[in-house]
């Protein structure tokens, strides 16, 4: 049994499926992960914590137990918000973008942002209607082919080359449904994301970007935000890791935030 199982996980009560954990006197951290995957999915970097590290975990919209939750990511952000409070917000990829509007709309709940391979969108209305157009396409594809066969497909991608998943990893992103997941990518996808890069220079919290070195793409990307946010941002990139660059070199990412949020 991992230190996450050990733990004792209370729910929170509200719109998404919340659960808390450790001592509720410190700082929490809220995690919240990428598409396809669940809450669990940060089981590697929790069981690097130390028992007592408040811990939240959020199951975003269309995924796991928030599976009937229909919701974009502004109304997802004030969702997460009302049940996470003030803390430290940690989001990877599509949860980077939500850890993203929820700095962005409801600062004052923000102690320190962490955005682990994320982006501000897309700055093109051309780009952002091919993506609607791509990811439509991908939320038909899921439905017709089923969750198994697309996680599958999804996990193939040259992007996360890098990311070992073990048959627990696969059986937690299979408690996804179809609907749910064909939801996620027409409400929260980078398409229909309306670009924040005009307003990340109104982030005043101190922000961590995180990317792996072999992820070009997300680094190139790192770099740009990085400039446009100012002095109180910071980017490390880590060696031999892709995009899922927490799960692939979970004890250097844990040891990048530790210092961070100390």
């Amino acid at each position: 049994m991992n230190s996450s199982e050990k733990r004792a996980w209370i729910s929170i009560p509200g719109s998404l499926f919340v659960e808390h954990s450790g001592d509720q006197s410190t700082s929490s951290q809220v995690l919240l992960h990428g598409f396809t995957q669940t809450s669990r999915s940060w089981d590697r970097y929790i069981d690097l914590l130390r028992p007592e590290q408040s811990i939240i975990r959020v199951d975003a919209p269309g995924h796991a137990h928030s599976t009937s939750v229909r919701a974009d990511l502004p109304t997802t952000a004030s969702m997460v918000v009302e049940q996470s409070g003030f803390a430290d917000y940690i989001g990877y990829s599509m949860g980077a973008r939500l850890a993203l509007h929820i700095a962005l709309l409801h600062p004052e709940n923000v102690r320190r942002l962490i955005l682990v391979s994320g982006s501000p969108g897309l700055r093109s209305p051309d780009d952002r209607s091919a993506r609607v157009q791509s990811d439509e396409k991908l939320a038909l594809e899921i439905t017709e082919i089923g969750v198994d066969k697309f996680v599958e497909k999804w996990l193939s991608a040259p992007m996360f080359r890098g990311l070992i998943s073990t048959p627990a990893d696969i059986q937690d992103r299979l408690r996804n449904t179809s609907e749910g997941l064909a939801s996620s990518l027409r409400l929260c996808g980078t398409g229909t994301q309306e670009s924040l890069w005009d307003r990340l220079h109104e982030l005043n919290m101190p922000v961590l970007l995180v990317v792996g070195s072999d992820d070009d793409k997300f680094r190139h990307i790192g770099d740009e935000m990085k400039s446009t946010i100012g002095a109180n941002a910071e980017l490390t990139v880590i060696n031999n890791a892709s995009h899922s660059v927490h799960l692939e070199q979970t004890p250097s990412f844990q040891s990048v935030v530790s210092e961070f949020l100390n």
